[in-house]
């Protein structure tokens, strides 16, 4: 839904005030950072209260206290933010179309979300805990419609302005925190005393909390450092089109996370009964299943990127600019996604320093880089220390991981790899060459939609454990 009303909050709302936008995202992020592992350590707790390995007393007053801590950690958000609105719109942003006066109120609308959005994502962990996931995902298509294709109503009717955008934002958080609220208290059932912020339950779930807070630290320095550094570099303009770049690329994750949430329980299993012979074949197929999907979009963004983008926006200099960087985003994003196999075989076997000391590795490398190639190229400099960076894990990082775990698979890992890529590849530039400059719209993207799925089938041959086995 972010992605399909994308070329109307451009037309009605330009794009700087798109950049503002992009600012929003990169701030919701980062509220990951914030919340301290809380959220997957509330969704943990919740499951195992499900196992029976909590009371009813103690779930509650794990919920209370992680209550207090995220109210409280939302208000000091929101109170920072609107602080430092005036010094943003004015020293950091750079705007020639939005008045700093005006930018600073959207700023401060935009903490306010943002701390909604902050206290939303608490509850939503714990509904996925108790494993109402059915309910969460109708819940979150409804609000993700309303929140999305809602507010170019609001822009139509109301006034197309920040403001208004940010302030719908507002009030679907508010709505949804209301709806989350009592569905998690309804799927708990009452306790022997009032629930009450609690010491121990805080303490029994910190190393949990910590760790996953240090690995989503280093994550969203990986993922999110370009956007900082390019919010204060460039334009809100220029901006605008890096952001639109990076959520289109980012679609690729779409077709990754699904299967890792399938096989990652699977191949902890299997790690634990020390089953190293049905773990091999299985983590090939999830290999394999990852490129027979990505590669073939992966591809259809790179060939056919800047006709998509034409057909999608209208906007021929949105196209112009915004085409080579998603080339090289498209491509970054998709070595990262060839990463996830190996990352959840070492998440299996307990070895989450390897995930540490390779993002450790690749943010000491990205910052300064980044930097520098942003100040003497701009945007385009940036998207290709992306594909670098990745690039780095696919030909350096894996082999630190081979060679503690399955070191005999790691050549049968890149063989497949590079076949499915150079199949789909080969069919995706005869596709491309064979498509004619002049046809109707319609005709273009259904030509699209065909060289695509004939990638996808290119790459499904080259890969034998999907051909010979089934999937799980």
């Amino acid at each position: 839904m972010g992605l399909v009303f994308v070329p109307l909050y451009i037309k009605y709302l330009g794009m700087e005030a798109y950049g503002l936008i992009g600012i929003f995202i990169m701030l919701q992020a980062w509220l990951a950072l914030l919340d301290m592992g809380m959220t997957p350590t509330l969704s943990r707790e919740m499951a195992r209260y499900t196992a029976g390995k909590h009371t009813e007393q103690s779930i509650r007053d794990l919920l209370r206290t992680l209550e207090i801590i995220a109210v409280s950690l939302a208000v000091l958000l929101y109170a920072g933010l609107s602080l430092s609105a005036t010094w943003l719109a004015s020293h950091w942003l750079q705007t020639e179309k939005i008045a700093p006066a005006e930018l600073a109120q959207a700023i401060t609308v935009m903490g306010l979300v943002i701390a909604l959005r902050f206290v939303e994502g608490l509850y939503r962990s714990a509904i996925i805990g108790l494993q109402q996931q059915v309910w969460l995902n109708i819940a979150g298509a409804v609000l993700a419609t309303l929140r999305s294709g809602g507010v170019v109503l609001v822009l139509l009717w109301i006034a197309p302005t920040i403001e208004c955008f940010f302030f719908w934002q507002g009030i679907i958080s508010t709505i949804t925190i209301v709806t989350f609220i009592a569905v998690t208290y309804r799927h708990l059932p009452a306790s022997p005393q009032p629930a009450q912020f609690s010491l121990p339950q805080l303490q029994a779930v910190g190393r949990f909390a910590g760790g996953m807070m240090l690995t989503t630290f280093l994550s969203l320095l990986l993922t999110q450092v370009d956007k900082i550094i390019l919010s204060r570099l460039l334009s809100l303009e220029l901006f605008g089109y890096y952001t639109l770049a990076s959520i289109v690329a980012g679609t690729l994750y779409q077709f990754i996370l699904p299967i890792t949430q399938a096989y990652l329980p699977r191949f902890t299993e299997l790690a634990t009964q020390h089953n190293t012979t049905a773990l091999i074949k299985i983590y090939h197929q999830g290999a394999q299943l990852i490129n027979v999907l990505v590669i073939p979009a992966a591809l259809t963004l790179v060939l056919f990127g800047g006709r998509l983008l034409l057909l999608w926006t209208n906007n021929p200099l949105l196209t112009e600019n915004v085409t080579p960087l998603l080339t090289l985003l498209g491509i970054g994003t998709l070595l990262n996604g060839f990463m996830n196999m190996p990352y959840l075989l070492s998440v299996a076997y307990g070895w989450t320093k390897f995930s540490v000391y390779l993002n450790l590795v690749a943010v000491i490398f990205l910052v300064p880089s980044m930097i520098w190639a942003t100040l003497h190229y701009g945007a385009i400099g940036a998207a290709w220390i992306w594909l670098i960076l990745n690039a780095g894990y696919i030909l350096i990082g894996v082999h630190f991981l081979y060679w503690r775990l399955l070191s005999s698979e790691k050549w049968q890992w890149y063989k497949h790899l590079v076949l499915s890529t150079v199949a789909a590849l080969l069919v995706g530039k005869v596709c491309a060459f064979l498509l004619p400059a002049e046809v109707t719209e319609i005709t273009e993207f259904a030509s699209i939609v065909v060289s695509s799925g004939l990638m996808a089938g290119a790459a499904w041959l080259c890969s034998p454990a999907l051909l010979t086995r089934r999937i799980l």
